[in-house]
């Protein structure tokens, strides 16, 4: 079975993030087995985005949610990172800047859209505003809930000019959650990643596992759907991230495109003159 289809929520599926188990791996994989994979998957999806970039006819989004600690920069660096810079961005949405703030809550997510030819991850994204605003009601209800609607036709749009989604939640435990901050705490290359401020979210721990839910089950749709990532094996995270990308590409059925000038005319001019 393709990695899409196994961790892909089907339309309509009410989501019920406790019956995922965040330690499921695929059997007979291994973390020495993984990372000789990742390794082949990354050279090929080198190719791909290659393909995506010179065909320019569609371009891909990428994004990455999760609960602090999940493992979003770590599929940034390990599995993404393998692609050519040259057609491939990444944003990071935080708090809502004051200008920002002043816009409609997608104004922000439209200007970073992919251009044809192009890649783009949004670590964190759209969903922001129907998670954080949810769980810390910086906006009341009747606010947030309309969110969805407009999510998902933002999304369609984009679909309709060329652009394929692809939206992943790494799914981790809170108990590995907590082991990764010690993790920080103890590498001092590492450090400046942690607060206060971490340790303090888990107390709304339930609350997110909620709203993510909530925001899984009305927006994972056939054109954008969503992929929850059992995370707390971060060699089986990055192996199955890489897999659905590397999926999803190959369905676009890239090609290069036709050469534009008279090749024989151009070796029989230029070769020709260089041997002189």
């Amino acid at each position: 079975m393709k990695y899409s289809e196994l961790f892909r929520v089907k339309p309509g599926h009410k989501v019920n993030l406790s019956t995922i188990d965040p330690t499921f791996t695929i059997k007979n994989k291994d973390k020495a087995s993984a990372k000789e994979e990742i390794e082949k998957y990354n050279r090929h999806l080198r190719d791909l985005q290659y393909h995506l970039y010179a065909e320019g006819k569609h371009s891909l989004l990428i994004c990455l949610q999760g609960l602090d600690g999940a493992g979003k920069d770590g599929v940034i660096n390990h599995v993404l990172g393998a692609m050519n810079p040259q057609g491939t961005k990444v944003y990071g949405f935080k708090v809502p800047t004051k200008e920002e703030a002043a816009h409609d809550f997608l104004w922000r997510i439209e200007k970073q859209v992919p251009a044809k030819g192009e890649v783009t991850i949004f670590n964190r994204s759209q969903y922001e505003d129907v998670l954080v605003a949810r769980v810390h009601k910086t906006v009341p209800k009747k606010v947030w809930s309309k969110r969805y609607e407009f999510i998902n036709y933002f999304e369609k749009k984009l679909v309709t000019n060329g652009t394929h989604i692809l939206k992943f939640l790494l799914h981790i435990s809170p108990e590995e959650q907590l082991e990764r901050f010690q993790q920080r705490l103890d590498d001092p290359e590492r450090r400046w990643k942690i607060s206060e401020a971490d340790y303090e979210e888990r107390k709304y721990w339930d609350e997110y596992i909620r709203a993510y839910e909530k925001a899984l089950s009305k927006t994972s749709t056939p054109y954008a759907p969503w992929y929850i990532i059992p995370a707390n094996h971060k060699w089986f995270r990055d192996l199955a991230v890489s897999k659905i990308v590397i999926e999803k590409l190959e369905s676009m059925g890239m090609k290069l495109p036709p050469t534009k000038v008279d090749i024989a005319e151009i070796r029989r001019k230029y070769h020709k003159a260089r041997k002189k």
